[in-house]
């Protein structure tokens, strides 16, 4: 008598499971869209949003650069059927750490910005925890 066995992870591959993956992948999308559309602009208009922001252009530069790897290493699970459990926690903890030192960094006036930086730091800050709570949810729904 054979029996047959199905592999652990063949189960990530049905068609179900990837559909209940699908708000996951696309939070997962959105996010490293707007993360490095948001890197690439601080990247090379460095200048003129520094001057909007009240923030050094280097330091502008530095995390542009970091935004834009950042974006383009979130894309990765974002463009699996089903985003793994470790990489997509990852994301998550990422952006909560991020949202919250933005907060701290408005609240103690770290780097200097002026009014318009202190009030675009804090509305980043609420997009990048949106973007983690949603992604949160989405592991959730997934059963992971």
């Amino acid at each position: 008598m054979t029996t047959s066995q199905t592999p652990a992870h063949a189960a990530v591959r049905t068609p179900a499971r990837a559909a209940a993956a699908r708000p996951l992948r696309t939070f997962l999308a959105l996010d490293a869209a707007v993360t490095a559309a948001n890197g690439l602009i601080y990247l090379l208009g460095a200048g003129p949003v520094g001057d909007l922001l009240g923030l050094d252009t280097g330091l502008l530069r530095g995390v542009g650069a970091f935004l834009t790897v950042y974006g383009g290493l979130v894309a990765l699970p974002a463009s699996r059927p089903v985003p793994g459990r470790a990489a997509t926690k990852a994301v998550i903890e990422a952006n909560a750490l991020w949202a919250v030192a933005s907060v701290a960094t408005a609240v103690f006036g770290w780097f200097g910005p002026n009014t318009v930086g202190t009030v675009w730091t804090v509305l980043q800050a609420a997009v990048v925890a949106a973007f983690a709570a949603l992604q949160s949810s989405g592991l959730r729904r997934l059963g992971n």
